[in-house]
């Protein structure tokens, strides 16, 4: 077989189609045809009748195919990995953050820093949960580890700011008083799933 039948063995069987390339042109003045040739031809003229088409639907008839941001955000899936948040308990509205540093452990960036503290119920509670999203990279791995499910991913990803001490609040990852209704339980990455009771399998009373 020769190098040319190899290159064109399965051009019979798959149908394909063959184009015409042209020479490039190689002076100033076949360069010069080529561009008067394009910009003048009808292709020119087809190509602004799809873009006028196209206009003419989205002046008169309202058929813009585009998201008018921040107007308009498009839906993002519930395990997306946004910017964190610490979640709370419905009945008492407090933290369900128990204080275990296990997220801090884990992070492979080492970007959180808890402080806490043994209150008068002697409970651990957490003095200062702060996150650095400037160093953060989103990984997940704090919320995989997270015994009581307190610290998730939310849904809020425009963090851009111009001082770096804005990323390294925990205000803003606090769950508000107010908005604990609407709380949506184990949301974000890390979560259980909502099958996750009937998958669980009953522990055998005799190995």
């Amino acid at each position: 077989m020769s190098f040319q039948d190899l290159k064109e063995r399965n051009v019979g069987s798959q149908e394909y189609i063959l184009m015409d390339i042209e020479e490039y042109p190689k002076t100033n003045w076949d360069k010069f045809k080529q561009v008067f040739d394009r910009g003048f031809s009808l292709e020119l003229f087809k190509g602004l009748g799809i873009t006028f088409k196209i206009l003419r639907g989205v002046i008169f008839n309202n058929e813009s195919h585009n998201t008018r941001y921040p107007i308009e955000k498009l839906p993002i899936s519930p395990r997306y990995r946004a910017v964190h948040k610490l979640l709370a308990l419905l009945e008492s509205g407090t933290n369900r953050c128990i204080g275990c540093g296990l997220c801090e452990k884990i992070c492979i960036a080492n970007c959180i820093r808890m402080d806490t503290k043994i209150d008068e119920e002697s409970r651990k509670e957490v003095l200062e949960y702060t996150i650095n999203l400037g160093r953060c990279i989103f990984c997940g791995y704090c919320a995989e580890v997270c015994p009581e499910l307190a610290i998730v991913h939310g849904d809020r990803y425009e963090n851009a700011s111009e001082q770096r001490e804005h990323f390294v609040l925990k205000e803003d990852i606090l769950t508000p008083f107010a908005e604990l209704q609407q709380q949506l339980e184990y949301q974000g990455f890390g979560a259980v799933s909502p099958d996750a009771d009937a998958r669980i399998k009953k522990t055998p009373l005799e190995y």
